[in-house]
């Protein structure tokens, strides 16, 4: 697994992902990119995680794109730029789609792409002195890659007005508008996200990577085709092992076989 621009640090059943490239306020470049694709399939297909957190070294969460990286796509043709916006894509999707429960530690600042890996966390924890902002069209550029799962964070409204003003926002603004969930002092942050790694601890492991499925899956599915979907995934849940296990732990009075507390 990378580890030149990507740390992982594992603390029981918790991987703790730091961007590590706090010289340029943890940019993207083509290298880091694909090191945290790798990084979080790898982590998802590890039985022995139960939760992540995201968060970049130093004292920026992400600055969004390198300056080198970017003056590098000036030589490059629309199907190379494509080409390498498809890695970014499916680094955002990985992230996106990982089994596991994905909590975003956020920083300092979360500019352009930082915003996306905001927006692909499952839980996003902010600084109340962070800064964000889909900063694109201020370099000519749009946030079309991350625009899928911004969108879905933030809806579309809150979209047209900064994606077209690329105007910065406080973490406040960012949790009226729904892309981070809680935002705290800098002195509590660490805190507040353990406070949440434990609460993963507490939970099935498969039924957290379910109830994640269920998300994605009702959010763009037809109400055609919810009911049917919904009625089998509950089913599959209550016959399963672990779901039978939580239903005779709560039946016992007990704790069940996966809670750490």
């Amino acid at each position: 697994m990378p580890e030149r621009v990507v740390r992982v640090e594992r603390e029981g059943t918790n991987a703790r992902v730091v961007v590590d490239r706090p010289d340029v306020r943890n940019a993207f470049n083509a290298e880091l990119i694909a090191a945290l694709h790798e990084t979080f399939v790898h982590l998802g297909n590890d039985a022995g995680v139960r939760s992540i957190v995201l968060t970049g070294a130093g004292t920026t969460f992400s600055g969004g794109a390198d300056i080198g990286w970017m003056r590098d796509a000036l030589a490059l043709g629309e199907d190379e730029n494509v080409r390498d916006a498809e890695a970014m894509a499916a680094m955002f999707r990985a992230i996106d789609r990982c089994p596991k429960p994905v909590i975003a530690r956020v920083q300092g600042a979360a500019l352009g792409g930082g915003c996306g890996l905001v927006a692909v966390a499952d839980i996003a924890i902010a600084a109340d002195d962070a800064r964000f902002g889909f900063t694109e069209v201020k370099l000519g550029l749009i946030p079309a890659v991350i625009s899928p799962f911004v969108i879905a964070k933030i809806g579309v409204s809150q979209a047209r007005a900064y994606f077209v003003s690329g105007a910065r926002f406080d973490a406040h603004r960012a949790y009226d508008m729904g892309l981070v969930h809680i935002v705290v002092p800098p002195d509590a942050l660490d805190a507040t996200v353990d406070a949440f790694v434990r609460e993963f601890r507490t939970a099935g492991s498969e039924a957290v990577s379910a109830a994640k499925h269920l998300v994605a899956t009702v959010a763009g599915t037809s109400d055609g085709e919810i009911d049917a979907f919904t009625t089998r995934a509950i089913a599959q849940r209550r016959v399963s092992d672990e779901g039978q296990e939580g239903l005779r732990a709560f039946l016992e009075r007990r704790a069940a076989s996966w809670n750490e507390a």
